[in-house]
């Protein structure tokens, strides 16, 4: 068990409810093409024991669990664990959800032939448990896989807009870090025997303009649901502004749809 002093327990609490405000699950829809394509590249075969950490409302496991992986989902939002587990029962399809932190997962040495992370654990407070975390619960010669978005990325770039309208806890480091092949291999290295990194593409499409996106990200992503809330209105007007910047600078389509490619790190490590 790790051990907290009284502000990262706050910070820790603090994260929890960003992360189950707004509503994930809708707000994921969006975003399954570009999870369906991050998941085919894992080329998992079935029978494989999988854990997706901060598995959101299911959007890996639950294809995966249909292909016959034996997955485990876990993530910090109760309320997103609860969608999963519907989503699951609705689909026909056994998998085992569970609340849980990435910083300290309930599970044994080695339980898992495949550890998978999919722009989640990136965003837990203290990371150097994070890696130790993922490390652990894999069994040696299997895999941990991450994708986490970049800094130079769009979405990495997103979030700097976030940080200067509301800057964020000193207690905890950037997540974007977790997007520097660098800081990667230095995090994971004392647990593995191989380290891959690769620069992809992430599609964001959405079929109305940058405006009703930036208004997607305001009512249903956390992160940007709970920076809106903390600003007065002309705080919340700016932070608007500069967030439909962004995304009408980066709009690929010209026809009243969005259409962003976000840079992200895909991390493969086998566990040594």
């Amino acid at each position: 068990m790790t051990t907290m002093n009284a502000e990262m327990e706050s910070l820790k609490a603090k994260l929890k409810a960003t992360w189950m405000s707004g509503d994930y699950g809708h707000f994921a829809k969006y975003l399954e093409p570009g999870a369906l394509d991050f998941l085919s590249r894992l080329a998992i075969e079935p029978g494989t024991r999988m854990l997706d950490v901060a598995c959101g409302a299911g959007q890996i496991a639950i294809p995966a669990a249909h292909a016959g992986v034996d997955v485990t989902g876990i993530d910090i939002a109760a309320n997103l664990i609860e969608q999963a587990q519907t989503r699951a029962q609705a689909e026909s399809v056994q998998v085992k959800f569970e609340e849980g932190d990435a910083e300290d997962l309930p599970y044994e040495n080695g339980s898992f032939d495949l550890v998978v992370s999919l722009i989640g654990a990136m965003f837990a407070p203290r990371p150097e448990l994070v890696a130790r975390e993922l490390l652990r619960v894999c069994r040696r010669g299997g895999r941990i896989v991450m994708a986490n978005w970049t800094p130079e990325g769009h979405v990495g770039q997103m979030f700097k807009i976030i940080g200067k309208h509301v800057p964020p806890s000193p207690l905890m480091p950037s997540p974007l870090k977790w997007g520097d092949e660098a800081t990667v291999r230095e995090r994971l290295a004392p647990g593995a025997s191989d380290i891959q990194c690769i620069k992809r593409m992430y599609p964001m499409r959405y079929p109305f303009p940058p405006a009703q996106v930036v208004e997607l990200f305001c009512t249903y992503y956390g992160p940007t649901n709970r920076a809106i809330a903390a600003l007065d209105p002309e705080g919340q007007a700016a932070l608007r502004t500069d967030l439909e910047r962004l995304w009408a600078n980066n709009n690929q389509a010209d026809n009243g749809t969005t259409d962003v490619a976000s840079e992200f790190l895909e991390v493969i490590a086998i566990r040594s």
